[in-house]
């Protein structure tokens, strides 16, 4: 499933946004969200397209290192519900559990608190861009492993072109600015 988000969110997010070329290697453009969160208009509207599209199904947000930590915080804090992490192996302390996952050039590891649920908890899975979908596609799996029930993925840039969606499909995704070209 897959709902628009406004023109005039689209217009304000894509100018926000910086490109980076050559980053992180060489070829990649990178898409900078640093100038939208550098704008508290644009980073309240954005906060608010979600809160308003969400408010009511979810109890939890979830973030997905890094950049979703702030735009899954600033959002739970919008709907007055709380926040779970998903990090990188080795970054939280206590009992974790965990998901390892290929990436196009290797594997990593995700991880939550093996108490961040007690079972059953509508959580909303959140990130700056989705781009392959694979670090999307295993966060969703390890949420519900611990026993959350993923309601959807939110971001406000997609790129399109790296058919990150199709990696959770049968979920429903929104995403506010869809890049389709490379």
């Amino acid at each position: 499933m897959t709902t628009t988000a406004s023109a005039s969110l689209v217009a304000l997010i894509e100018s926000r946004l910086r490109d980076i070329p050559d980053f992180p290697s060489p070829g990649v453009v990178f898409k900078d969200v640093t100038p939208l969160l550098a704008d508290a208009e644009a980073f309240g509207a954005v906060v608010r397209d979600m809160a308003d599209r969400r408010r009511g199904s979810v109890d939890l947000v979830v973030g997905i290192e890094a950049r979703g930590f702030i735009f899954g915080a600033a959002l739970a804090h919008e709907l007055g519900i709380g926040f779970v992490p998903v990090r990188k192996a080795g970054k939280l302390p206590g009992k974790t559990m965990g998901v390892s996952y290929d990436l196009e050039y290797g594997s990593a590891t995700i991880e939550i608190h093996e108490d961040s649920f007690v079972g059953g908890e509508r959580v909303l899975v959140v990130d700056d861009v989705l781009a392959t979908g694979g670090t999307a596609e295993a966060a969703c799996h390890l949420l519900e492993d611990a026993g959350a029930d993923v309601v959807a993925f939110e971001a406000p840039i997609e790129l399109e072109f790296l058919h990150g969606r199709d990696r959770l499909k049968g979920r429903e995704v929104h995403c506010s600015l869809v890049v389709r070209g490379d």
